[in-house]
């Protein structure tokens, strides 16, 4: 079962979740972004012990297709961006595609 929380991103992103307690992370740098984005994400999905996988908001902009497609479309890990404009449709549409129900629905 999987169970960690991995992060994501710039060092100055990674870096608060490691001081909380995040063991598994992947520091992308932002002159690299694109060449290195893609690999990191794609071997945290891959990770059997990861359940959740932390990125900025932002960097959702610098996958590849393919890569990206996968995060949308992944339910385990499911992918939780942070920052940027996602807002509270944009988490509650994280959280429903996680536990396969709308809390919120009305």
């Amino acid at each position: 079962m999987s169970q960690e929380i991995a992060v994501v991103g710039a060092p100055d992103f990674t870096t608060g979740f490691r001081l909380a307690g995040v063991r598994r992370f992947a520091e992308v740098d932002d002159d690299e972004k694109d060449e290195q984005l893609d690999d990191a994400v794609s071997e945290m999905l891959a990770d059997d012990d990861v359940g959740i996988v932390v990125m900025h908001d932002e960097d959702l902009n610098h996958l590849s297709r393919g890569v990206r497609e996968d995060v949308e479309t992944s339910v385990d890990p499911v992918l939780v961006t942070l920052g940027g404009g996602a807002g509270s449709s944009g988490l509650r549409e994280q959280i429903k595609r996680a536990i396969g129900i709308d809390l919120m629905e009305e």
